[in-house]
């Protein structure tokens, strides 16, 4: 990093071919396009309600690692779970919303994928550095602000729902415009961290963030396929 060089701009640098690698997976493209079915948004919500869930547990895990140096970090993890408390919920009636079963999916583990984010989302803290969820922070918020919204609009009219109140779009829509707002909370935060190695922790985090998340919609899209060959 030079001297002028900020550690979010840092992280933006070194992170951004995962980011478009990211931003190139052909799901991601195809859905803000439109080619979206019901069936595929119900299976895109499932896998995000089973990393949702995590959300303030792993936040709550990061909490217990910080020490009495952290004080920034504690501050900023206390704010994200007052903010986060019952996300899981929004995705949960947008199933229930668009037929699907909410039953089964709060009570399933979710697709090998989201599996392997959130075992690896653990490890991270418990095992490298608890400001290493600082890197998926950054990443699941960072495509949610940039992608909800505009997925939201294309989904709704590939599926024939209308309207910015339509039922089965709570969680994109709120968590989108609320990602808006986090991610300048986030560079604030970033830039007031002057730990060296939290930095290091928090950009290899989120390069492996951005493969395991992807690995997500790599994942949907692949049974998408299946699915098309099986029916043919």
């Amino acid at each position: 990093m030079n001297e002028t060089e900020t550690p979010y701009l840092r992280l933006l640098r070194e992170t951004e071919r995962a980011r478009l690698d990211f931003l190139e997976i052909p799901l991601i493209g195809r859905t803000l396009r439109g080619e979206c079915d019901r069936s595929l948004y119900l299976r895109f919500l499932e896998q995000a309600y089973h990393h949702v869930r995590h959300t303030c547990p792993l936040m709550g895990a990061a909490l217990a690692r910080c020490t009495i140096e952290d004080k920034r970090l504690r501050a900023a993890l206390i704010e994200y779970l007052e903010e986060e408390k019952g996300h899981e919920a929004w995705i949960l009636d947008d199933i229930e919303a668009l037929g699907g079963d909410r039953e089964m999916v709060e009570h399933s583990g979710g697709d090998m994928p989201v599996r392997i984010l959130v075992g690896y989302a653990y490890y991270a803290v418990e095992h490298i550095s608890p400001y290493a969820l600082l890197g998926m922070v950054h990443v699941l918020e960072g495509m949610s602000a940039r992608l909800a919204e505009p997925a939201a609009r294309a989904i709704a009219a590939a599926i024939g729902v209308s309207g910015d109140g339509a039922a089965g779009f709570s969680y994109l829509r709120s968590h989108g415009a609320l990602d808006k707002a986090h991610v300048d909370f986030f560079q604030r935060l970033l830039d007031g961290i002057d730990q060296p190695d939290a930095h290091d922790a928090i950009i290899e985090m989120a390069r492996v963030v951005y493969r395991l998340y992807g690995d997500v919609f790599r994942g949907l899209d692949n049974d998408l396929v299946a699915g098309l060959r099986h029916a043919s």
